[in-house]
This record gives C-alpha cells, sequence and structure tokens, in this order.
C-alpha cells in the first residue's frame, strides 16, 4: 500500500504519542497524504522536531508537548488545535507505556501509571475531542493484542488495553453516524519496545507468528490510514488486528 493512497487533503489529524516508532509512521503517512497534522506527545522538544521534519514551513504540522493524563492539558491542547486548523476530521491515540512486572511484584504505583497513561488518557483525549470533531469524522484507538489474550508480566498494559477496547466500542454507539470509531490492535511490531522483549524471549513469539516475521510501524499506520479514509465509511465499533495472526495462535 503507497503511502499516498488515501488523499486527506484539506483535512487534519490529531496524533497522540507522535514521537513513537507507531506514532511517527502515523504522522508520515497522514502527512505524505495531504493532511493537516496536530503531533502530541510527552516529549515536548521530540514531537516539535518531528512536527519541523515533516514540515518545514510549519503551516500544515503543529507539534505540541502534552501530557496526556492531565485533563486539563488535553483540553489546552485541543484548543489550539482548533484555533489552528478548526474541526478536526481524524483523531488516532497512540500514546502508551509498558512496562514488565508480575502482578505479586506490582506496586500500586505502577498499576496506577500503567491506567493512567494507557487509558485514561484515551478518555481524555476523547471526551476533549467531541465538540471539534468534523462530519464523518473517524477516532481510531491504538489498543494491543495484549488487550485480547493477556499478557504475562504485563497486566497493567493488558487491563487497560482490553479497557480501551471496550471503551472504543461504547463511544462508537454514543457518537454514530457523525463520527466512527475503531480500534487497532498491533502485535509484535518492529521498534525498541519489541527488540527488548525478543532480547528476552528469543524466537519465541516470532515462532508462534503465522506470518513468522515483526510487523512494521507503516503496517500499522496504513491501516489506520484505511480506517480514517472513506473507503472505511461503514466501519465503527471494530478491531483490526495487525499482528500476523498471532492473535489465534496457542
Amino acid at each position: 500500500m503507497s503511502a499516498a493512497q488515501y488523499d486527506f487533503s484539506g483535512k487534519t489529524l490529531f496524533l497522540t504519542g507522535a514521537s513513537g516508532t507507531i506514532g511517527r509512521a502515523i504522522a508520515q503517512r497522514f502527512v505524505t497524504s495531504g493532511a493537516n497534522c496536530v503531533l502530541t506527545d510527552l516529549d515536548k522538544d521530540s514531537v516539535q522536531a518531528l512536527a519541523e521534519s515533516l514540515d518545514p514551513t510549519g503551516r500544515r504540522v503543529l507539534g505540541l508537548g502534552l501530557d496526556a493524563t492531565q485533563s486539563p492539558a488535553v483540553d489546552q491542547a485541543w484548543a489550539q488545535a482548533a484555533e489552528r486548523f478548526g474541526e478536526i476530521h481524524a483523531l488516532v491515540t497512540a500514546a502508551g507505556l509498558y512496562r514488565d512486572a508480575l502482578v505479586a511484584d506490582m506496586s500500586d504505583a505502577a498499576w496506577l501509571q500503567s491506567i493512567s497513561i494507557n487509558l485514561d488518557s484515551v478518555f481524555y483525549i476523547c471526551r476533549a475531542a467531541i465538540p471539534h470533531l468534523a462530519q464523518d469524522s473517524a477516532i481510531v484507538n491504538i489498543a494491543s493484542l495484549a488487550g485480547h489474550r493477556g499478557s504475562k508480566a504485563h497486566a497493567h498494559y493488558a487491563a487497560a488495553k482490553g479497557a480501551v477496547l471496550s471503551f472504543s466500542r461504547s463511544l462508537a454507539v454514543e457518537l454514530a453516524p457523525k463520527t466512527r470509531v475503531n480500534a487497532v490492535s498491533p502485535g509484535l511490531i518492529d521498534g525498541p519496545m519489541v527488540q527488548n522483549l525478543l532480547s528476552l524471549t528469543g524466537s519465541t513469539f516470532i515462532d508462534q507468528t503465522p506470518m513468522k516475521r515483526l510487523g512494521t510501524a507503516d503496517e500499522v499506520a496504513s491501516t489506520i490510514a484505511f480506517l480514517c479514509s472513506s473507503d472505511a465509511s461503514f466501519i465503527t465499533a471494530a478491531s483490526l488486528h495487525v499482528n500476523g495472526g498471532l492473535y489465534i495462535a496457542s
């Protein structure tokens, strides 16, 4: 699938977690397809550098530092986005945190941090988005394979991502027919987080994946672009698996 298959000219994307591996691929895909972009990330310097690299003119891409776990900060970011570009046509929540901890060893702080970043931020961002969404707009929340299957040593992450799936379905009912809401559930996507996992587990997960390889951030981004396009105009409350079939592997 080519990066410019969908024409998002005149439309605007709001993206969280833009500095991450998948976030960068999403930003690149939408900018290449003509969209205006509001890119947000906790790392202000990184996201602003990304915005400048994608659009040196500064006319089409706005980079904002944002702690998406803080509701007032989220409201402020949406106000800046609306002031700059008006209505928002696509929202993608890609901010996340993946840390190792067995339940028996998990601290209260670790549990709350994971729920805050992986779930609360999605609620704050989506709630604040509602007044700014255009007709025929789309929301895509990035969940995870772990939200369907669970994950040893990542129960907090899996619990949050499972909740994101349920939240997305509920929101889809509330916002239809004006806005479609879907989720994407990546599996092993090549990047620092997964490379660290593979350094501990070896080839086990790749061996269990029917496609026998890692996915790429571009493959996730192309799925999200499809869900935000008119080609997906009758798809809502769905979760698309981008995990090479690992979802069904034993």
